[in-house]
C-alpha cells in the first residue's frame, strides 16, 4: 500500500470529533451510541463470551489513552480502571459507576484531542514506534467508529430488532 501524506492537525482533529461525538455522514458516533444507556443495556451480552457496551466504552477508553501517551511520550504509567485493554464493568455495576465510566471515556476524549491539538504539523509523518503519528489519530477515529457499530449492534440484538 502506497503511504499517504500526512494531514493536517485540524484535519485530524476534526476525524477524531466527527468519529467520537460528532455529526457524520456514516450514523452515531461512539458518544452518541451511549446515550440514554442503563445498567441492564451496558452489561447485556449477545451471549456468554462477547463483549457487552460496557466493555466497549471502557475498550475505547483505554485505547485513547493509549495513543495519547504514544504521542506525547509519557512513560509508562497506569490507566484509571484496572485490567487494561478490556477493564471489566464496575462492581457492583451501578447507575453511578457507569456513568462515571462515561466520563472517563470522555476525559481520555478530551486529553486525548487536547494532546492531537499541541502537535507541531511537521511532527505528524513521524514515527512513533511502529507507526507514523498521522496513523495513530486516524486509527484512534476508526477504533471509535468501529466499536460504535459494534454497540449498535449489541443494542439492537437486544432489543430484538
Amino acid at each position: 500500500m502506497a503511504s499517504a501524506s500526512p494531514t493536517s492537525v485540524p484535519l485530524l482533529l476534526d476525524n477524531l470529533d466527527r468519529a467520537y461525538r460528532g455529526r457524520s455522514w456514516h450514523g452515531t458516533a461512539l458518544r452518541g451510541t451511549l446515550r440514554g444507556l442503563t445498567v441492564d443495556a451496558a452489561l447485556w451480552r449477545p451471549a456468554p463470551d462477547r463483549n457487552c457496551v460496557w466493555d466497549l466504552l471502557l475498550h475505547a477508553a483505554y485505547w485513547k489513552y493509549v495513543v495519547r501517551r504514544k504521542l506525547t511520550g509519557e512513560g509508562r504509567g497506569k490507566f484509571a480502571r484496572s485490567g487494561s485493554n478490556f477493564p471489566p464493568p464496575a462492581k457492583p455495576p451501578t447507575a453511578a459507576a457507569l456513568r462515571a465510566d462515561i466520563d472517563l471515556l470522555d476525559d481520555e476524549h478530551r486529553r486525548l484531542r487536547a494532546a492531537v491539538a499541541a502537535l507541531p504539523e511537521r511532527c505528524l509523518a513521524g514515527r512513533r514506534g511502529s507507526w507514523r503519528v498521522v496513523d495513530y489519530v486516524l486509527g484512534a477515529a476508526a477504533h471509535d467508529l468501529y466499536h460504535a457499530g459494534q454497540i449498535n449492534l449489541i443494542k439492537r440484538l437486544r432489543d430484538g430488532r
